[in-house]
Formats: C-alpha cells, sequence, structure tokens
C-alpha cells in the first residue's frame, strides 16, 4: 500500500476528484493548507502601509491506494493540477506498513 499526498491548488481539487473516482478511488481525506515556495508573494496596500503575504491557501489530498496503481493516480493529478505556472504543487509517496479499518477490523489492502 502508498499514500499519495499531493498539495494542489484548491480550483483544481473538483476535477481531480472526479478524475480519481473513474479509477476506482473511493474516498479521499481534504485538508486546507498555507504554504509558500517558488510561487511570489502577494504585496497589498492598506492605509499606505505595503503587506507582503508569501503563503498562499492550498489544498491537502491524501489518498490511500494499492502499490499497483500508484503509477496511473499520478498522472491523472499531474494532468489536471498542471499550469505550467509556478504554485501548481507537489506529490509525495510513500509506503504504509499496514492499515486497519476501526468499524470491523479489516487490515491491509482490504481497507482501501
Amino acid at each position: 500500500m502508498k499514500i499519495i499526498e499531493c498539495i494542489v491548488r484548491p480550483s483544481k481539487v473538483a476535477a481531480i476528484q472526479r478524475s480519481l473516482s473513474g479509477y476506482g478511488v473511493r474516498g479521499m481525506t481534504l485538508t486546507n493548507v498555507l504554504g509558500c515556495g517558488s510561487q511570489k508573494g502577494i504585496t497589498e496596500f492598506y492605509r499606505g502601509y505595503s503587506i507582503t503575504n508569501d503563503f498562499f491557501i492550498k489544498t491537502k489530498i491524501e489518498l490511500l491506494v494499492a502499490d499497483e496503481v500508484v503509477h496511473y493516480l499520478v498522472e491523472v493529478i499531474n494532468t489536471i493540477a498542471n499550469t505550467g505556472e509556478p504554485g501548481d504543487g507537489k506529490v509525495f509517496i510513500s509506503n504504509i506498513e499496514n492499515a486497519v479499518r476501526i468499524r470491523s477490523f479489516e487490515c491491509g489492502n482490504m481497507v482501501i
């Protein structure tokens, strides 16, 4: 099992979710996050003062998936999230040793 964690623009989340459901992804966890990176900050002026905000609102998507579908799902995410501009996001893939469904005590791939 793997966990795919991706940080994307909030405007891309609905399209990513629709496409992933076509590949059998039944659930995901979404978290609103703030981040900074290569995307330039925004400078605004308020009552004569300049205020720079270097943090941007992004959405973190977490998916628990079987090893054999990771490549396809990452390709789908990259295709949809890519605008070619700084701030498109990142995808992280990590191994999961085990998972347990609390309700039924099922373990491993049965949890996915």
